[in-house]
């Protein structure tokens, strides 16, 4: 029983292994995606603000938009 235990044990952390370097793999994969977007003039800050900006859903982007009206009001921003 406890051979088989450490056998999962041992497959479970082998497949997170492999799931960090393939992680590892598609963060470079993106930096370059990033590093090509602004060679050729784009703002990469802006586009990774844009890409957060589309996973949110409509009423979560228009709550944030709303607080930091609120907050830039409040700090003489607006």
């Amino acid at each position: 029983m406890a051979e088989t235990t450490d056998d999962r044990l041992r497959l479970l952390i082998e497949r997170v292994e492999r799931l960090e370097e393939e992680k590892k793999g598609i963060s470079d994969d993106i930096r370059d995606v990033y590093a090509e977007a602004k060679a050729v003039g784009y703002d990469a800050k802006i586009m990774r603000q844009i890409v957060r900006l589309r996973k949110m859903t409509p009423d979560d982007r228009r709550e944030m938009e709303m607080v930091l009206d609120t907050y830039k009001a409040a700090l003489g921003l607006g």
